[in-house]
């Protein structure tokens, strides 16, 4: 893994290089490492599709590992705030504890709104300087579909002014320009969308450490 694109806080903190770079912990993974980063509205589908494609994963053989948004903040993302700064840092953090998986040939599959493009983004750069694979994963579905399906019940505490800064109600989601998949979970099956995303993350981490 290279060094940090950002510099550190404290200027005597140094990185330290490790002898083992990517593709000799893919080779004992048996693996390549990647990052499957799904972004979407609350609703859309995300954590659903995120722990099928884990689990399928893991029957085939694919060491892969969820993190998902919600887990996330009853630990590493605890205590972190829903604005946009709060949001940043929480996405920042995630991203982060993807890339240490991905680098050690684990599939990291990311379920995070991660409403700002910026953010992910940043994430993005972060892999592609470490030359680990990364997958933006657009679970897309209509604002009106995924407030219909509302499971946490926060649409309604949105709309009623109960929840301020929610994300497509009162702050803006910026759906990826480019997405490497883009999942349209109001006109596909479940089982369609998770097949063509595990697809999408076996080409990139089992059949390319394959080819070498």
């Amino acid at each position: 893994m290279q060094e940090s694109v950002d510099p550190p806080a404290d200027p005597n903190v140094r990185w330290h290089a490790s002898a083992a770079d990517a593709a000799l912990r893919a080779r004992c993974a048996g693996q390549r490492g990647v990052t499957a980063w799904l972004t979407g509205l609350s609703g859309s589908g995300k954590s659903t599709i995120a722990v099928d494609v884990e689990h399928r994963l893991l029957q085939v053989g694919c060491l892969a590992c969820c993190l998902d948004g919600d887990n996330l903040r009853h630990g590493l993302n605890a205590g972190v705030g829903f604005d946009a700064t709060g949001r940043q840092e929480a996405v920042r953090r995630a991203g982060e504890a993807a890339l240490l998986m991905a680098g050690s040939g684990v599939v990291a599959i990311v379920g995070m709104i991660s409403p700002y493009r910026a953010d992910r983004d940043r994430v993005r750069a972060r892999h592609l300087a470490a030359g680990i694979p990364f997958i933006e994963v657009h679970v897309h579905a209509p604002l009106a579909i995924a407030e219909g399906r509302d499971p946490k019940g926060l649409y309604a505490k949105a709309r009623a002014g109960e929840i301020k800064g929610f994300t497509g109600i009162d702050d803006p989601y910026e759906a990826p320009l480019s997405a490497e998949v883009v999942l349209h979970t109001a006109e596909h099956s479940l089982a369609a969308c998770v097949a063509e995303l595990e697809a999408a993350i076996l080409r990139v981490s089992v059949a390319s450490q394959r080819a070498k």
